[in-house]
């Protein structure tokens, strides 16, 4: 999901996956979408010995994730972008018409933290489960 801090010339990608089962946030890293961002999200990912890693098609994934674990169908993507859609109608700052912007990432991240990890969306990695990254 892509979102700005400071000003909409300074973009920033919220990187997270989601337990397909019960669609927890697993784990997020805020910052560019490139190559050393991703794998930091994915060596976490197949170090908790997830089944099946579900993305978009970008490029990059592919030198990444193992082909045996990696799809990139469209339909197993749905739950993500439903997940996008929520978490930008619940977080005024990642709404894309708005006045409310982030001034920096550590408030960005102090924000996402609280959502994710707060309540009902605890986190739980005891389960193994597919896992769709976007």
């Amino acid at each position: 999901m892509c979102t700005f801090v400071r000003s909409k010339h300074n973009r920033v990608w919220i990187i997270y996956a989601l337990q397909k089962d019960n669609r927890k946030v697993v784990d997020f890293y805020i910052g560019n979408r490139n190559i050393k961002i991703l794998e930091k999200l994915t060596s976490s990912l197949l170090l908790s010995s997830c089944t099946r890693i579900y993305t978009d098609k970008l490029n990059l994934y592919r030198s990444i994730i193992p082909n045996h674990l990696h799809s990139t169908t469209t339909r197993s993507t749905n739950h993500i972008e439903r997940h996008h859609l929520t978490i930008r109608t619940h977080i005024k700052r990642l709404n894309r018409r708005t006045i409310c912007f982030s001034k920096s990432i550590k408030l960005l991240l102090a924000c996402l933290k609280i959502y994710f990890w707060s309540g009902d969306m605890n986190l739980d990695t005891t389960k193994k489960a597919a896992v769709s990254c976007f």
